[in-house]
């Protein structure tokens, strides 16, 4: 029986985006079925194989995307949250296939939905964007979102304080607004998928913050002051508000966590 270790590594280095989003949803299949030996005999890449397109810029050279009422703020708009669902299908894969044997197999588990949820997120995202004339790749897009793997790829509880429980949860915060705006200028469909987002991200920061809380206490630890430790060292940034208090509390990221860390 092939290992996951194996397949993971394959679908991280598929390059070409539609690929990579069969691929992974392949993974999570066969995993599900019992195909795949939990095995991990072979070393995730450093770095996933990504498209020649987007051209990736640091944030100080991203060019504004103009008013979003307008096409094309609209088509920016839906190209960025293309890319950040695109490069999270590689941070879920990542996590499994470099963390998966330490872990418990619910870990497994938990995140290889999530690799599938964010294939779909990203299939979606680049359909509404060929329905604007446009496709994932006809924009530069930001540079910096593999950055917090790297950062964190020795430390699988650095990797959940930041990735599902930073970076994640900072969708919740943000997606109702644009979820809002976005049926305000009369895209139903467009709102739906926003919806659709937020709902599975809520559940995937639960995955981050469920895993991050039983490692921290089975090292007698308080979940909170070690989240935000790891998060003062790993996270270049700062935590910001206005939160959705009320989806964070769904995914078990109470108040408790980050309000001492909220600038």
């Amino acid at each position: 029986m092939p290992s996951l270790a194996s397949a993971i590594r394959a679908a991280l280095l598929t390059a070409e985006p539609r690929a990579k989003v069969f691929a992974a949803r392949d993974v999570a299949r066969q995993w599900r079925l019992g195909r795949l030996d939990w095995r991990f005999d072979v070393a995730v890449p450093d770095r996933p194989s990504w498209p020649a397109q987007p051209e990736l810029l640091p944030p100080s050279r991203m060019p504004k995307r103009g008013k979003g009422g307008s096409e094309r703020g609209r088509v920016a708009q839906w190209h960025a949250l293309a890319h950040i669902e695109f490069v999270a299908i590689d941070l879920a894969l990542d996590i499994v296939g470099r963390f998966g044997a330490e872990m418990r197999r619910d870990f497994t588990d938990d995140f290889l939905s999530v690799a599938a949820d964010e294939a779909m997120h990203f299939a979606l995202l680049d359909r509404k964007l060929r329905s604007h004339g446009s496709h994932y790749g006809a924009l530069p897009a930001h540079a910096g979102l593999w950055q917090a793997a790297e950062e964190t790829r020795h430390d699988v509880m650095a990797r959940l304080a930041i990735v599902p429980m930073v970076l994640e949860a900072r969708g919740l915060d943000v997606t109702p607004a644009a979820r809002d705006r976005i049926a305000a200028q009369g895209d139903l469909q467009g709102a739906r998928i926003l919806q659709r987002i937020l709902d599975d991200e809520i559940r995937h920061v639960g995955f981050g913050t469920k895993h991050f809380v039983r490692v921290a206490q089975a090292l007698g630890e308080s979940p909170q002051n070690r989240w935000r430790s790891l998060v003062e060292s790993h996270f270049r940034g700062s935590v910001k508000p206005p939160f959705n208090d009320s989806a964070r509390l769904q995914a078990g990221l109470s108040r408790d966590f980050y309000d001492g860390l909220a600038s």
